[in-house]
């Protein structure tokens, strides 16, 4: 098994070199194309002085240049720092800075606020953008310039491959730092589980910037020479003609898409003949959800469990053997999960405790984050902040989220980061936001608020985080109080508040 995501690919590419790597639209392109295109990426970088240990962005779409710009990265030796290209420029500001990312290669669309940005961003020294530009570096000029061989750079597989940013208790992003190892390892471990080989196709719909999508979707098929469906968009009329036509063989999403695809009327059984394998992650599944979209379509759903700090993927329901709804399963392979007291001792099965978690697949830490490293990583286990139990079998079971975390349609909020731009508003005296149920989405954003200005709307609210949060991020309900129901020493009683949502 290698401990390099560079490696991983260079042995497919060696095995498989005329077996599509991934199909977009019409474009099939094979593994020895996609190297090609991977050194084009490398060494047109490496002209504009990009080179091992540099961290460069990637601001984009589920597209070819995502996958060719993250090896491409990965081959000179430097950081992948996936963000979504949704953020606003605010949050963008941010990762950008904290990761001291170099160059950054992004969407069109990106252009003006990049460039607006310019000055509070003294490290950035690269902007490449997939399209046409207006000042810009255009992405086929980078291609063009890079046609001199490179060699792959010498990588240990401690060496950082990807900064993952996941939003903070304190309102800040964290920047989780992965190495090759922890990657590589779960890609592997994740291709062992689901039994991946060079004969099956993968929809990629799950984002590619999602930690998610690029171990079960990208790195995981990558390293067994599998071919990547790549689907720009979710839509289940795309996903559903993407399986019939390209008689995929696996499909990787989150409850919302389950959700979405079980409504769909312009499907059956059959479309989805050729699927071998469903795997469900990013939230709990509801269990009568999973039961009508097996019925419907007559595959299995097998639901798992990961967070970013662990590459992410920890427990999933075997392919083989007894599967648990509502339960994400026992530990992969290389993976050691357990439920713990405050005190770090396992607390017998059935009981409710914190869920940590052991293995190579466990991040080195938070970039610059000390503290919070420490918080978190304990004694050689990662402590997840979700509260669990395991039963006599060793299924895990998601009671609740001890870090009062939001999860809409597969994408975290965390509460604190939303309220903190709620107290920005002038009108705004309290602010508490908790998560509630959604058919759609799984949960949405409750905010609430207690104001001094009596003639404040919620459209008023709306307007004024839209320009400081991500869409998904921004309070779908709003509701006004007199007050925030608070416990003896003043805290506010989220509890409270998402009993009487």
């Amino acid at each position: 098994m290698s401990l390099n995501l560079n490696k991983n690919l260079e042995q497919s590419v060696a095995k498989y070199a005329e077996r599509s790597a991934y199909v977009f639209g019409d474009q099939s392109v094979t593994y020895e194309e996609l190297n090609r295109q991977v050194q084009c990426c490398a060494s047109g970088l490496s002209t504009h002085g990009i080179g091992k240990g540099d961290k460069v962005a990637i601001l984009l779409g589920n597209a070819p240049e995502f996958i060719i710009a993250y090896y491409g990265i990965l081959h000179l030796g430097a950081a992948v720092v996936p963000i979504n290209p949704t953020y606003t420029s605010e949050e963008i500001a941010y990762i950008l800075n904290n990761s001291q990312a170099k160059a950054v290669i992004a969407i069109p669309g990106l252009e003006p606020v990049l460039t607006s940005l310019k000055d509070k961003l003294p490290t950035l020294k690269l902007a490449v953008y997939t399209g046409d530009v207006q000042a810009g570096f255009a992405w086929k000029q980078l291609m063009e310039a890079g046609r001199d061989y490179i060699e792959s750079a010498l990588m240990n597989e401690d060496d950082l491959a990807v900064i993952l940013y996941t939003s903070g208790t304190t309102g800040k992003p964290k920047g989780a730092m992965l190495s090759h190892r922890n990657m590589a390892t779960n890609a592997h471990s994740v291709g062992e589980l689901f039994e991946l080989s060079h004969e099956d196709r993968i929809v990629t719909v799950l984002p590619m910037f999602h930690v998610y999508c690029m171990t079960v979707c990208l790195n995981g098929p990558i390293a067994a020479g599998a071919t990547i469906l790549v689907v720009p968009k979710f839509s289940p009329a795309d996903v559903v003609k993407t399986i019939r036509e390209q008689q995929a063989t696996m499909f990787a999403g989150v409850p919302t898409m389950y959700n979405f695809l079980l409504q769909f009327s312009g499907a059956t059984a059959e479309d989805f003949a050729s699927i071998r394998k469903c795997a469900a992650g990013g939230a709990s599944l509801p269990v009568e959800v999973l039961y009508k979209f097996e019925e419907k379509y007559k595959v299995h759903v097998n639901e798992g469990y990961g967070l970013s700090e662990a590459s992410p993927v920890t427990a999933f329901n075997p392919l083989r053997g007894l599967r648990k709804p509502g339960s994400i399963g026992v530990d992969i392979p290389n993976v050691t999960n357990k439920v713990v007291d405050t005190y770090g001792n396992e607390v017998p099965r059935g009981e409710v405790g914190e869920l940590i978690v052991q293995g190579p697949n466990v991040m080195m830490g938070y970039l610059g984050m000390p503290e919070a490293t420490e918080a978190s990583l304990r004694d050689g286990w990662l402590y997840t902040g979700d509260l669990a139990k395991m039963d006599e079998d060793g299924y895990i079971f998601i009671v609740d989220r001890l870090k009062d975390m939001i999860i809409v349609g597969g994408f975290n909020v965390y509460p604190r980061e939303v309220e903190e731009v709620l107290y920005q508003h002038p009108a705004i005296f309290e602010a508490a936001v908790v998560g509630v149920p959604d058919q759609n989405y799984g949960e949405t954003v409750k905010a609430f608020v207690v104001c001094k200005d009596e003639s404040l709307t919620m459209n008023d609210l709306l307007q004024f985080c839209q320009d400081k949060l991500a869409k998904y991020k921004l309070p779908k309900i709003v509701e006004f109080m007199s007050e925030l129901p608070k416990n003896s020493s003043g805290k506010t009683m989220r509890r409270v508040l998402r009993e009487q949502a």
